[in-house]
């Protein structure tokens, strides 16, 4: 594994033709690849509009099985440019059940494992828990040819426990491949909040535990959503390495120096000085006050 490692996040506009997102990212992968990228990532459903803004059956017929169409094409690129690809599938696990997913494919063209998203929202033209069972393979930690990779989705963007879990796997980057934007009917203050809020939160989980973040969104208008862009890398200490911008598609390359991770964990213990003895009621739902 590479002290050394280069990151490339597509941020793409999704349109309502698989084919034609697949042709996209490949693209752009490609891209990355010449500027030096080692480890790729994609948007959430990058294969297809955001289909969750409503609750239509139909949609199913998108749903691809692992190993399946998407990842069988993606593990040849990686094989032939020997670079790791996360990729978001729209996982069909049997009939009737379907996950959103990811998937990581290593340098040698093999995938590596998948993760199943673990925490489901159902908001305004977010109706996921209609499409998606939560996941059932935990958190959990990947070793690669360019280094150990953990995966989150979207909204477990909002959850301390899943960044902090993923990071006690061994973690060293946590990719976040995101589908977020504004509604229509927000208002300009709420929705800039909102991001900021955002990012925050995940500059945060790098902070609290010592690791790099790499958020993956993707841009552009479809439908009612808006999708804010904004793909950014957040080092151990918190500070954005790089950021993209709101409205256009780009290939976001950054570099990430993990010898940088044991210096942020010695200067900052966070891990050493955790009270696991104290700890026992966050598997609550709600703690009631005693006294």
């Amino acid at each position: 594994m590479a002290k050394q490692i280069v990151l490339g996040l597509v941020q793409m506009r999704c349109k309502d033709d698989v084919e034609a997102n697949l042709s996209n990212a490949l693209e752009k992968i490609n891209s990355a690849v010449s500027k030096g990228a080692q480890i790729i990532c994609l948007p959430e459903l990058f294969r297809s509009f955001y289909f969750p803004q409503s609750e239509d059956i139909e949609q199913f017929s998108l749903a691809e099985s692992i190993p399946g169409e998407t990842t069988e094409k993606l593990s040849k690129v990686a094989k032939a440019k020997k670079i790791v690809i996360i990729a978001p599938i729209f996982e069909k696990r049997a009939s009737g059940v379907y996950h959103n997913s990811v998937v990581i494919i290593d340098g040698d063209g093999k995938i590596v494992g998948k993760y199943r998203k673990m925490h489901i929202p159902d908001d305004p033209c977010f109706y996921e828990k209609f499409y998606f069972a939560p996941g059932d393979l935990g958190f959990q930690n990947f070793n690669t040819k360019y280094g150990k990779i953990g995966l989150l989705i979207c909204w477990d963007q909002w959850f301390p426990e899943a960044a902090r879990l993923t990071a006690l796997q061994g973690a060293q980057i946590i990719f976040y491949p995101t589908a977020i934007g504004w509604h229509d009917s927000e208002k300009k203050s709420v929705a800039e909040a909102q991001l900021q809020a955002w990012e925050t939160v995940q500059r945060g989980h790098a902070i609290a535990n010592g690791v790099f973040v790499a958020a993956v969104n993707r841009v552009g208008r479809e439908g009612s959503l808006t999708f804010w862009g904004s793909s950014f890398v957040s080092s151990p200490f918190g500070e954005v390495l790089a950021r993209a911008n709101r409205n256009e598609e780009e290939v976001l390359i950054v570099k990430c120096d993990l010898d940088k991770i044991d210096q942020i964990r010695q200067s900052w213990p966070f891990l050493r000085d955790r009270r696991i003895d104290a700890y026992s009621a966050i598997t609550s739902r709600f703690v009631d006050s005693q006294k």
